[in-house]
C-alpha cells in the first residue's frame, strides 16, 4: 500500500512529496501534467516581506524551495535594508522556466517518490478515516494518508469581463468533482478569488521612460548551503513605472466591464494584492500607482507587469497597457484574468494541518485560504512532516509564533480563520525581531535535523557557525582600543570624538554607525560574513531582543498549558456566549491558542485557565 498520496504538483505539493519520500515513506504525487510541476502561474519571483524569511525557514527545516530559488534566480535583491533587521528580507526574480525544471528534476529523481499524471475526482474515507483517492480513470488508489494541495485548480473558474470559463490557471483543466467529495465528508468550502496581470512582449517596451531597479551588489542567498550566485553584472534588471491619468480614466469609465464589478465574481479577492480596478475604487484619491516590470525568464520575450492584475476584457486591457509610461507601443503576449476557486475553512483543520473531521487527511497551500508560493511551500513541508510523524507514532511538530513565521501562519489560520486569501506580512508577527532573515538556521536547524530532513553535513555547518559566533564574540570582548589606537581615525569619520578611555571591541560595536566591516582592519583578524552579521545584530539590538524574548516566554507558558481534548465548553460557567461558540468551533489545543481566537477575551481565558489547572 502507498503510505502517502499527495494531490497537486504546485509549490505545496512539491515540498510535501519530497519531504515524505525523504522521510522514507512510499509516496505518490498526482499531477495533471509533469510539465506543470512547480509552475509559476502568477508572479515570477520568490520571497519578499515575511515570505523571504519563510523561504529561509523552509531551508533550515530541510525543504527544497530555497535551493531552487538560488539556483534559478536571475536577480537577487535585499529589501528594506534602510530599516531594522526585523523587516529586512530577500526577494529574487526567478527564471520561471528554470525554476520549474529544477523542481521537476528533484521530484522525478527522488527515491520513494512516484509521479502519476492523473486527475483525482474524489477523496475516499471510511468511518471518517482516509482510505485513498478515486482517479479520473475510475481506479482507486489506496493510501494511509492523503495530503491535498489543489491550489486554485479545485472548481476553478477564469473570469474575463462578462465571461466565466471553467478552468484552472492558464486555461488548464480544473477538477470539478473534488470539492463535492470534500463537502460529502463534512468539510466546509467557500469561494476565493485571485488574479494575474498581463504579460507584455519585452521588446515592445521603451524602458528609457521607466526607472531602473537593479539587484543588490553583494552576496545574498536563501539557502545556507548556497555558495555561489549569478554575478550582479550578469543579473537581469527590473524597472519601475506608474499608472497615468489616462490609465485611471480608461479603468474608471469601464468598471462595469470588469468581472469584479459586473456581478460575475462570487469569491473574495486578496486585500493586499488587489486588482488595479479595485485599487482605483478603494484608493480613489491616489494620483498614481507604482508598477514593476519584471522579466519572466532569460529565454522568454515576456515581462510581467507587477501590480496590474485585472479582469477587464481584452480590448480594454490593450488600452490600459498602452496608457502606461514606456508601454505606449507595448504588445500583450498573455492577457490578464481573475480566477475563482474552492478553498476549505481553515478552522476545520488542526495545527498539524490534519483535518479535524477526516483522520489522515492533510491540506496545504491555497486550499487552506492562503496566497503565495512561499506560504504554500511551507505548509506542504509541515503537512508532510506531521503526516510522517503520525505514521511513525511520534509526537506532532508544531511551531510557536516566536519560533517561525510558519508558526504565525498556521496559528493565524487555525485560530482566526480567513474569509479572503491570507497573505503573510511582517506586521502579523508580534515577535518579528526574533524572526529574522539572518537567524532562521539558529531557530530551526535543530528541528530539521531531529526530524531527519536536515543532513548531518548540513547540521554540522550550522553548529560550526554557532561555535564561530561565540569564538568571535569572545575575541571582540578581549580586544581593547585606547585613545592611542588607530581605530580613532575611523571613529572620527563617523562623527565620534577620540576615545577618552579603553574600550572593548564588543562595546564599541554597540555604538550607532559603527560596523564590523569598518572595524575589521583594526581587529587583527577577519570575521566570516554571516558570523559577523549575526554578532552585529545581536549586539546592536540586544535590549530589544531581550525584551522580545521575555514576552515570548509568556507565550511559551500559555502554550505549555494543554487543553484536554475531551473538554466540554458547554459545561464551563462564566464563559461569554461568543467564547462558547468560538472555542467549540476552533477546539484550541493550548491556552495560548485559545487566547488568540477572535471573540475570546481575557476574562474567558482566566476562566478556562482555572478549569485546566483544576
Amino acid at each position: 500500500m502507498i503510505d502517502i498520496i499527495v494531490v497537486g504538483g504546485g509549490h505545496a505539493g512539491v515540498e510535501a512529496a519530497l519531504a515524505c519520500a525523504r522521510l522514507n515513506k512510499k509516496t505518490v504525487l498526482y499531477t495533471l501534467s509533469i510539465e506543470n510541476i512547480a509552475k509559476m502561474p502568477c508572479n515570477p519571483s520568490v520571497g519578499g516581506p515575511a515570505k523571504g524569511i519563510v523561504v529561509r525557514e523552509i531551508d533550515a527545516l530541510g525543504g527544497e524551495m530555497a535551493k531552487a530559488a538560488d539556483a534559478t534566480a536571475i536577480q537577487f535583491k535585499m529589501l528594506n535594508t534602510n530599516k531594522g533587521p526585523g523587516v529586512q528580507c530577500l526577494r529574487v526574480q526567478s527564471d520561471k522556466l528554470e525554476y520549474a525544471k529544477y523542481m521537476q528534476q528533484q521530484v522525478l529523481n527522488t527515491p520513494n517518490l512516484e509521479v502519476r499524471e492523473m486527475m483525482i475526482d474524489k477523496i475516499i474515507a471510511q468511518d471518517n478515516k482516509i482510505t485513498g483517492v478515486l482517479q479520473h480513470d475510475g481506479e482507486i488508489a489506496h493510501a494511509k494518508v492523503v495530503i491535498l494541495t489543489s491550489g486554485t485548480y479545485m472548481s476553478g473558474k477564469i473570469l474575463i469581463g462578462h465571461e466565466a470559463i471553467d478552468s484552472g490557471p492558464d486555461h488548464e483543466p480544473t477538477t470539478n468533482l473534488l470539492s463535492q467529495s470534500l463537502r460529502d465528508l463534512g468539510l466546509e468550502t467557500f469561494r476565493l478569488k485571485t488574479g494575474t496581470p498581463a504579460r507584455v512582449k519585452t521588446d515592445t517596451i521603451d524602458f528609457s521612460k521607466t526607472e531602473l531597479q537593479p539587484g543588490t551588489d553583494k552576496f545574498v542567498s536563501f539557502s545556507y548551503e548556497t555558495k555561489e550566485i549569478m554575478p550582479l553584472e550578469e543579473q537581469a534588471v527590473c524597472y519601475l513605472t506608474y499608472t497615468s491619468p489616462l490609465t485611471h480614466e480608461i479603468i474608471n469609465s469601464n468598471l462595469k466591464e470588469s468581472a469584479m464589478y459586473s456581478g460575475l465574481v462570487e469569491g473574495v479577492g486578496p486585500r493586499y494584492c488587489p486588482s488595479i480596478e479595485d485599487k482605483l475604487v478603494r484608493f480613489h484619491d491616489k494620483e498614481r500607482h507604482q508598477l514593476f516590470l519584471e522579466p519572466e525568464s532569460l529565454s522568454l520575450n515576456t515581462t510581467y507587469v507587477q501590480g496590474f492584475s485585472t479582469s477587464m476584457p481584452y480590448h480594454i486591457q490593450d488600452k490600459m497597457i498602452c496608457s502606461l509610461p514606456g508601454l505606449e507601443n507595448a504588445e500583450i503576449e498573455v492577457y490578464a484574468y481573475a480566477i475563482e476557486y474552492d478553498a476549505i475553512n481553515p478552522l476545520q483543520m488542526k495545527v498539524t494541518l490534519e483535518n479535524k473531521l477526516v483522520e489522515n487527511l492533510y491540506t496545504a497551500g491555497q486550499i487552506n485560504g492562503t496566497s503565495g508560493y512561499e506560504e504554500a511551500a511551507g505548509q506542504g513541508l509541515l503537512a508532510a512532516i506531521n503526516a510522517c510523524l503520525k505514521l511513525d507514532g511520534k509526537e506532532p511538530f508544531i511551531l510557536r509564533r516566536d519560533e517561525a513565521y510558519l508558526g504565525v501562519l498556521i496559528d493565524d489560520l487555525c485560530s482566526k480563520g480567513t474569509l479572503e486569501p491570507y497573505r503573510l506580512l511582517t506586521s502579523r508577527s508580534e515577535y518579528r525581531l526574533l524572526l529574522r532573515h539572518d537567524n532562521a538556521d539558529e531557530r530551526l536547524s535543530e528541528h530539521g535535523h531531529h526530524i531527519g530532513l536536515l543532513s548531518d553535513a548540513r547540521y554540522e555547518m550550522y553548529t560550526t557557525k554557532q561555535e564561530n559566533i561565540q569564538l568571535m564574540k569572545e575575541k571582540l570582548k578581549e580586544i581593547r582600543f585606547t585613545p592611542k589606537s588607530e581605530i580613532n581615525d575611523y571613529i572620527q569619520t563617523i562623527g565620534y570624538g577620540v576615545l577618552s578611555e579603553g574600550i572593548s571591541g564588543l562595546e564599541l560595536l554597540k555604538r550607532p554607525r559603527v560596523t564590523l566591516k569598518e572595524m575589521e582592519p583594526y581587529l587583527g583578524f577577519s570575521i566570516d560574513r554571516e558570523v559577523g552579521q549575526a554578532i552585529e545584530i545581536n549586539v546592536k539590538y540586544e535590549g530589544y531582543i531581550v525584551k522580545a524574548l521575555k514576552e515570548a516566554d509568556k507565550l511559551k507558558s500559555m502554550d505549555a498549558l494543554k487543553i484536554p481534548s475531551h473538554i466540554n465548553y458547554d459545561e464551563i460557567n462564566n464563559l461569554s456566549l461568543e467564547a462558547h461558540q468560538k472555542l467549540k468551533q476552533v477546539q484550541p489545543v493550548t491556552l495560548g491558542q485559545a487566547s488568540r481566537i477572535s471573540g475570546v477575551n481575557p476574562a474567558d481565558i482566566a476562566v478556562l485557565a482555572m478549569v485546566i489547572k483544576g
